[in-house]
């Protein structure tokens, strides 16, 4: 039977050389939350014994976090370290590989006034616009991994306490990450492989538009004349293979972001800067929302859409079946990462400039031309559930099905 420490041996190892794909001579740079510190190490030993040069973490600790929100006086919400920006775009610029770790209090910031997060969310947002068009053109090596926090695991598993929650979580983590198969690194290959055959089909049918269908939607989704689908894998710009979300099920491309149309309702919760937004819905004229309505979260999710003239419209269309390891689970993980990967899925803000022709080496005006949203934020939110359909419009306007009941229809 496989032990604790030989699966979290396992995950790190993915984390290292499926998501990062650390290459000798490389700086890895981690940030993380304090809580994440065992794992972290175990990352750090793995990446200099890979040949990594420098091993940088950036941490992070949400009792901080919380104590900020509570007492700062209200102009420090408006301040960012431009020195911080300036160390990442520096480190980027030096091809180092960035590994992200999340999993904290999904609640951290309830209670708190939905302006003030609004304008720390735009600061930050604001400041580190240029290391984002690193992240968001490929140009070098990301992934996002998770590690339980106990208000996390508490949050998932309500009828857990502490450690017995954390353990439960971690479980969970590992079945969606394909820790526990015989060969962790080579099971992610092969599913990459799979996701990379519905990126192809997709390419070669060029669809001009998607019309989404489901309890709450009816939504027609145009697409850039030039757009392009990627999968889980993609590639930074010194030619490294590299997966940006450890899990990811998706297959994705852009929006066009004038030719958004109809209504779409939220399946899951989005947990938006430390406040949940649930069941809520969004519609859309001309690509913009134009009205919505949020059962909880409400001032929360107006405030994300008055973030900057681009986050009340679509940037990122991802497609994902009901059926995979993570929605096989049947929990709501409360944390994008994972419900995002469960379920077909948009995101507010920001396009990826790699979702076109030649958008990697474009600048902010030039994709703007090509019909991409920009934006200083990006935020995914689930849409799919076993009862979607999706249908793939031509230029002729005749349809082709490309998901049926919640999962691919070829």
């Amino acid at each position: 039977m496989t032990t604790f420490q030989e699966q979290i041996e396992s995950y790190a190892a993915i984390a290292l050389n499926v998501g990062v794909n650390i290459q000798e001579g490389q700086t890895l740079f981690i940030r993380s939350p304090l809580f994440a510190a065992d794992f972290v190490r175990i990352v750090a030993e793995k990446a200099y014994k890979a040949g990594a040069k420098h091993v940088r973490v950036d941490w992070s600790d949400e009792a901080l976090t919380r104590l900020k929100f509570d007492h700062a006086p209200e102009e420090a919400f408006s301040e960012f370290p431009d020195w911080y920006a300036r160390a990442l775009e520096e480190e980027a610029d030096n091809n180092a590989a960035f590994l992200s770790i999340t999993g904290g209090d999904p609640d951290l910031l309830k209670g708190i006034d939905p302006e003030k997060v609004s304008t720390a969310n735009k600061t930050s947002g604001k400041a580190m616009e240029g290391f984002r068009g690193y992240i968001q053109s490929d140009k070098v090596s990301w992934s996002i991994v998770a590690v339980p926090s106990v208000k996390w695991a508490e949050r998932v598993f309500p009828e857990a306490e502490g450690e017995e929650a954390v353990s439960k979580l971690w479980q969970a983590i590992f079945d969606a990450t394909r820790v526990n198969e015989p060969d962790a690194v080579t099971a992610w290959q092969d599913h990459l492989k799979t996701l990379d055959e519905k990126m192809e089909a997709l390419n070669t049918k060029h669809f001009h538009a998607l019309h989404y269908t489901a309890e709450g939607t009816d939504l027609t989704i145009e697409l850039p004349e030039t757009h392009l689908w990627a999968s889980g894998g993609s590639v930074s710009k010194a030619g490294v293979n590299f997966v940006a979300n450890i899990p990811t099920e998706e297959v994705f491309t852009a929006a066009k972001k004038k030719g958004v149309n109809g209504k779409v309702t939220s399946k899951k919760p989005l947990n938006y800067g430390g406040t949940l937004i649930s069941d809520f819905t969004l519609t859309f004229e001309n690509g913009k929302v134009v009205d919505f309505e949020a059962k909880e979260g409400e001032e929360t999710l107006k405030r994300l859409l008055e973030g900057d003239d681009g986050a009340s419209y679509i940037g990122e269309v991802a497609l994902v079946p009901h059926r995979s390891p993570i929605s096989d689970t049947n929990i709501i993980f409360f944390n994008t990462l994972f419900d995002e990967n469960a379920s077909n899925h948009l995101a507010l803000g920001s396009a990826y400039a790699f979702n076109i022709e030649g958008g990697k080496d474009m600048e902010k005006e030039e994709l703007e031309e090509k019909g991409l949203n920009t934006s200083i934020t990006h935020v995914d939110f689930m849409v799919g559930d076993a009862d979607m359909d999706i249908d793939g419009i031509h230029k002729d306007g005749t349809r082709e099905p490309v998901f049926r009941s919640g999962d691919w229809a070829f």
